[in-house]
């Protein structure tokens, strides 16, 4: 998946992680012996299943130079192996009524089916069988890189929205390789070949790095049952990812510009770098996520409120917290100016407003709201069982529990109107941010 539609699908599971409490659907966790690991969710409503595998690497764990492999990596698991001829597993999966894709982001590569319940033997038999038995080469690896280079193309270098936030993300993290694209740097993809991919898919590929996610109409012994038989029998690789680089201390704002004549309405961005959930200290994480809901959050937030209704500097604003990464992370905010405004009056405007959140704290009827609104939303993740087995996979694929996913929302009800002051005052520092223009050719910025 493109890198915009996986920044998408992480924004919908950062929203429904605070939604989820103490799932109505039973949920159990088991380990195989090679050190896969397993989580059942189940729901017995309609008799359909999704399956879904998450590997614990990402683009963020690419060797240096390698930019996409992780992306590119995806794709290549879609063709084929000695029993799954090349370009059938999707058909395979549709012959028999069901849907299937994949999905890359920075912290994890994911694959999943979703079909009728008696078909969970078929798809999690191929599923096993793709981990190990991946048949490549050059010809195969040569077509899928020409693939990408044009999605790249049609997605990244022909949308200079998508451009920006490349260059935003650079810019935010100069050590980290959050900074990089997950689809690659063009001039990276161009040079992957098969041993960069044999290499990769022979590290990463292993039952003890990846995560088995089974939620619908199952047993959770039978599935137990099924994974010993298709994955049980895989040998670890006992070869994890490594250690990724961390950032060093930001010690000045950093400012970009870009100008593209394809732009037709610019907008003004910052991203601040703040910590994701750490299970040391999993209050800053919650209290985050609250503040991003105060400020820019729906029409009720305060940016939309003032900004766009009362003063009409802005004709949309915005603010949202990624909690679901594994390292430091963005809490990023925007304004699109109205007719008549600039960049930098927007600018103004979103910092006055952090301000005097900083001064005053956010309203015990905020929070309420806010609270509420996290509940309301429980009772609807409920209706998505494929959204709850991707609320789960993600989760663990970073490094956090079970408990951890279904004990959020009373870390949520835990917060308080100092918390969020306080996690505005502490972390929405301008020392830690980058902030982006992004323009026409003709116009001034200010």
């Amino acid at each position: 998946m493109h890198s915009g539609m996986i920044a998408r699908m992480v924004a919908l599971v950062a929203l429904l992680l605070p939604a989820v409490a103490t799932a109505a659907q039973p949920v159990s966790t088991f380990r195989l012996d090679n050190g896969m690991e397993v989580v059942v969710i189940e729901d017995h409503r309609a008799p359909v299943v999704t399956h879904m595998v998450w590997y614990r690497v990402g683009a963020a764990d690419e060797p240096a130079g390698h930019s996409g492999i992780a992306h590119f990596f995806e794709h290549l698991m879609f063709k084929g192996t000695h029993q799954i001829p090349e370009g059938a597993f999707s058909k395979v999966v549709a012959e028999n009524g069901g849907q299937d894709n994949a999905f890359t982001s920075w912290d994890y590569t994911g694959y999943f089916q979703r079909i009728a319940a008696d078909r969970l033997g078929l798809v999690m038999g191929m599923e096993a069988d793709r981990m190990r038995n991946l048949v490549l080469n050059e010809r195969l690896v040569a077509t899928e890189r020409d693939v990408i280079l044009e999605e790249r193309n049609s997605r990244t270098d022909n949308d200079p929205g998508s451009l920006f936030r490349e260059q935003m993300n650079a810019a935010l993290y100069m050590n980290h390789p959050y900074g990089v694209p997950i689809i690659g740097w063009r001039h990276e993809i161009e040079e992957l070949g098969l041993p960069e991919a044999l290499e990769f898919y022979r590290r990463y590929y292993a039952p003890d790095n990846a995560i088995l996610v089974v939620a619908g109409d199952v047993n959770p012994e039978a599935v137990l049952e099924l994974a010993k038989t298709h994955y049980g029998s895989i040998a670890p690789s006992n070869n994890p990812p490594d250690a990724r680089p961390q950032e060093p201390p930001q010690l000045a704002a950093r400012r970009l510009e870009m100008r593209d004549a394809r732009v037709r309405q610019p907008y003004v961005m910052r991203q601040y770098l703040v910590p994701t959930y750490e299970a040391e200290a999993p209050g800053t994480a919650a209290a985050l996520s609250v503040l991003a809901n105060v400020l820019g959050k729906g029409i009720t937030s305060r940016f939309s409120q003032q900004i766009e209704i009362a003063d009409r500097i802005a004709v949309s604003t915005g603010a949202f917290y990624n909690d679901s990464a594994r390292d430091r992370t963005a809490f990023t905010i925007y304004g699109v100016p109205a007719p008549g405004h600039t960049l930098a009056e927007v600018e103004a405007a979103l910092d006055a407003e952090i301000a005097r959140l900083v001064a005053e704290g956010p309203t015990e009827e905020e929070l309420d709201r806010i609270k509420r609104k996290t509940r309301t939303d429980l009772i609807h993740a409920q209706d998505d069982v494929a959204g709850l087995a991707r609320l789960y996979g993600s989760a663990l694929a970073v490094g956090l529990t079970v408990e951890d996913v279904e004990g959020w929302p009373d870390l949520i009800d835990a917060v308080t109107a100092e918390d969020v002051r306080a996690a505005a005052e502490n972390w929405l520092l301008p020392a830690h941010s980058v902030t982006g223009y992004l323009m026409g050719t003709d116009g001034e910025a200010g």
